[in-house]
């Protein structure tokens, strides 16, 4: 089938995953391991590049996006002109087009053509959106297009980009055009940065950076969490049945529903007996990056190429799912962070306007080694859990999450994934059998959600609530305090932290309430 944009290219139009594979192997542009799957290598680029990402500024964008170093603008001539040079490259080589859509609900559904320069950014799509019944491709209206190219390098110059790579959202022409860059996370996220904006706009939807499961009485939660601090691990529950990995929405009818028809997981250290599900859905149609294979077998502990080494397989890889990927009113939510300061507690309750301020800071913190110049742990906030992928400014999407909290009743949780007995180097990681018993024992209404003081704690610096006891969890782990040994050397980390937060809160404080300003952690002067 011709594509209307390349209609002088010669287009693969909707291959299938076996189809892919044998372009794949055949091209050697990927290797077959003993699972199945399939492993390629993205290039130069192994993980998304934040400051290479552009919205064209017109008058949709232009008083509606929150401008900055996050959504950094370009001008639509420049924009006009790479459409125009990357179809040109285009012109007369093979490539791959697919129809596919996001969003599980139809109301809020978004038709897409993806057209790809590699078979393997094809697969990836696949795997990543959801995917229409044959019945329906005769008669399918796109919305959105999505233009990859990896091979095409920009002209700063010429193109008014940074450097060559690039990707770039145009509201006006519902286009994401990318290129310069071979991974594959770039597509999944354009689109979801596309929904971040159009949904909450001309929806009231919030859209949310989160997982999200269901359990057997109906009960949905979400988790929302960045990269590595165990979002997708802990969503993929045996007992429970997965929604969605990665991009929801919240709908003014109280329904939660996944954007995406499949899971992108991290499989650095990956282990069969600590995340079986995520393991076995690594099999023949999943497409791995950037990792190390030897004889067949893939080695997870290998990153000489990165840390970020991913997989991508369609959601029905994962034996217990959500069919339809919707969901009722979410009954608990969790903020997940990995403190590399050993400082958070594992598991802690928040008031609504301590859940307002987390959410506004989405904190995580960076670890030695994992970027050029780090030597010890660095805070790092995205705000919403997202921020790369939120053009409108993050109070947007704070003030309708706490409508719905309000309006929900949801249970508010912060888990703390990273450290503890001391920051990272001294301390140690949280045991993920200690995580997931404080998680179960909430989804199972094993945790008290009234304050006392005899079940809960008050942080004396975050003034989180604390329990005191969970099922399956020495009571120990569950203060940070303690676990240290060391008071004076506790607390000294515990404000650093704290005015961290409250320096990174300043952004924010125009436009946050008094309330939620009340939420933020106590600050002190050394």
């Amino acid at each position: 089938m011709k594509s209307d944009v390349l209609s002088d290219s010669q287009v693969l139009f909707q291959p299938d995953p076996e189809e892919l594979t044998d372009i794949i192997l055949a091209n050697n542009e990927g290797q077959l391991t003993n699972s199945g799957s399939i492993a390629i290598n993205t290039g130069k680029y192994t993980g998304r590049s934040p400051k290479d990402r552009f919205i064209v500024k017109d008058e949709i964008t232009d008083e509606k996006v929150d401008w900055g170093n996050i959504n950094q603008p370009i001008q639509p001539e420049y924009f006009t002109k790479l459409k125009d040079d990357v179809l040109q490259y285009l012109k007369g080589k093979k490539i791959f087009k697919r129809y596919a859509y996001a969003g599980a609900l139809n109301e809020y559904r978004l038709n897409l053509e993806v057209i790809t320069e590699y078979s393997w950014s094809n697969l990836f799509a696949y795997n990543m959106f959801l995917r229409p019944e044959a019945s329906e491709l005769e008669n399918f209206q796109k919305e959105w297009t999505v233009i990859d190219a990896p091979g095409f390098m920009a002209d700063p110059e010429v193109h008014g980009t940074r450097q060559s790579n690039f990707a770039i959202l145009n509201f006006k022409e519902k286009t994401v055009l990318i290129g310069g860059t071979g991974y594959t996370g770039e597509i999944k996220k354009g689109i979801f940065s596309a929904l971040n904006f159009i949904l909450p706009v001309q929806h009231n939807v919030l859209p949310m950076h989160c997982s999200a499961n269901v359990g057997g009485d109906g009960d949905t939660a979400i988790f929302f969490g960045l990269s590595g601090t165990g979002k997708t691990t802990l969503s993929a529950d045996p007992n429970r049945k997965l929604i969605g990995d990665d991009e929801h929405g919240w709908t003014p009818d109280d329904k939660i529903f996944n954007f995406e028809g499949g899971c992108y997981a991290k499989v650095i250290n990956l282990k069969e007996e600590s995340e079986p599900d995520i393991f076995k859905a690594i099999k023949k149609g999943a497409l791995l990056e950037n990792v190390i294979i030897k004889n067949g077998e893939v080695d997870y502990t290998d990153t000489s190429i990165t840390q970020n080494t991913r997989v991508s397989y369609p959601i029905d890889h994962i034996k217990n799912i959500q069919v339809p990927s919707i969901g009722s009113n979410p009954k608990n939510i969790f903020f997940l962070t990995a403190d590399a300061f050993g400082v958070l507690p594992p598991v802690s309750k928040l008031t609504s306007s301590q859940a307002a301020y987390h959410f506004i800071s989405g904190y995580t913190s960076k670890i030695a080694g994992t970027e050029a110049g780090i030597t010890e742990p660095v805070p790092s906030f995205s705000a919403c859990f997202g921020a790369p992928f939120m053009p409108l400014h993050p109070t947007v999407y704070a003030e309708m999450l706490s409508e719905k909290i309000d309006k929900s009743g949801a249970n508010v949780w912060l888990i703390n994934t990273g450290w503890t007995g001391g920051a990272y180097g001294v301390g140690e990681r949280i045991k993920l059998k200690y995580t997931r018993a404080m998680v179960n024992a909430i989804l199972e209404g094993k945790l008290d959600t009234r304050y006392s003081y005899e079940k809960y704690h008050i942080h004396s610096v975050f003034g989180v609530a604390q329990p005191r006891t969970c099922p399956g969890v020495p009571d120990k782990v569950l203060s940070p305090r303690a676990t240290w040994n060391d008071d004076k050397a506790y607390y000294t980390e515990a404000f650093k932290l704290s005015n961290a937060f409250r320096k990174n809160f300043e952004k924010f404080e125009s436009y946050a309430n008094e309330d939620i300003r009340r939420g933020g952690p106590q600050r002190f002067d050394f």
